[in-house]
């Protein structure tokens, strides 16, 4: 979400149970407006919050160019200072999904991941993949890197048109959206990944009578292989949409419709929800 309309957004995250106070949403912005300065980036983002025992991680990103290419992540322990969060790595994207423990909020620590989980005997290739020696230990710095990455990844969603891929293949938000109509916004087909496009654009091609590959090279959420993990509710007599994914409790998505206003927003546990298939 971009970080200016966080004071203007609170009413409508509301709707999903979801609270940033006044006071806290014009620290986030003030500290947001400075980041975005030092790094000369052009537009910057809150991506939301990270729930932890001591203390929780405010996270927020960047770009210069590319707004899906050129994302820096940053995260901060207080919403004032912000540090650079590092790329996720072999080691921790093997690992954070069997960490079912909640974030202490001390990003320096190791804590043994294996040692509370059931035993495994893992297979050759993972071996491989690790020269033979199993990790078990993962600095928290590092867990925090994946998760963002994962939930970025599989929840982080924009509305049909938000992007728009120009003909040098760089891409930008669509400088004149004007957002979704009434019959659009129920429509799962309107609502794509916030990522680098997984599927081949042929076949995202077969998704849409009217497609349009500047605006749907993104894949559709409708064809996740668990569509039925996408919540999707109105609100306002029609005019608010909220869209909520299942397998991360926390990440909500907002579309005022007939309007370019949208975004995005996380506050949760970090833990990914695996009895989705079990609850549908």
């Amino acid at each position: 979400m971009d970080y200016c309309k966080l004071s203007e957004t609170v009413d409508k995250f509301g709707h999903a149970g979801i609270c940033i106070g006044t006071e806290k949403s014009q620290i986030l912005k003030n500290s947001l407006l400075i980041l975005q300065n030092e790094n000369h980036f052009k537009k910057t983002f809150y991506w939301g919050r990270i729930n932890g025992i001591q203390a929780d991680y405010q996270i927020a990103y960047g770009y210069k160019k590319d707004c899906l290419k050129d994302r820096i992540f940053f995260y901060s322990l207080d919403g004032l200072d912000w540090m650079l969060l590092p790329k996720s790595n072999k080691c921790s994207r093997y690992l954070t999904p069997l960490a079912m423990t909640l974030f202490e909020g001390n990003p320096s620590i190791v804590t043994n991941v294996l040692k509370n989980n059931i035993p495994f005997s893992p297979d050759d290739k993972s071996l491989e993949a690790f020269e033979g020696v199993m990790p078990n230990e993962l600095k928290e710095e590092d867990r925090l890197a994946t998760t963002v990455e994962m939930i970025t990844e599989e929840s982080l969603v924009i509305p049909r048109g938000g992007f728009f891929k120009n003909p040098d293949g760089i891409i930008t938000e669509h400088p004149s959206y004007s957002g979704l109509n009434s019959t659009e916004s129920i429509d799962l087909k309107s609502y794509l990944h916030a990522r680098l496009p997984r599927k081949k654009w042929t076949e995202n091609l077969l998704t849409r009578d009217d497609y349009n590959y500047s605006l749907d090279f993104l894949d559709p959420i409708e064809m996740d292989p668990l569509k039925e993990s996408w919540n999707l509710q109105v609100y306002s007599a029609g005019h608010l949409v909220i869209l909520q994914n299942l397998f991360w409790p926390g990440m909500t998505f907002y579309h005022i419709v007939d309007s370019p206003h949208y975004g995005s927003l996380y506050i949760g546990s970090g833990i990914k929800n695996l009895n989705v298939p079990f609850m549908i």
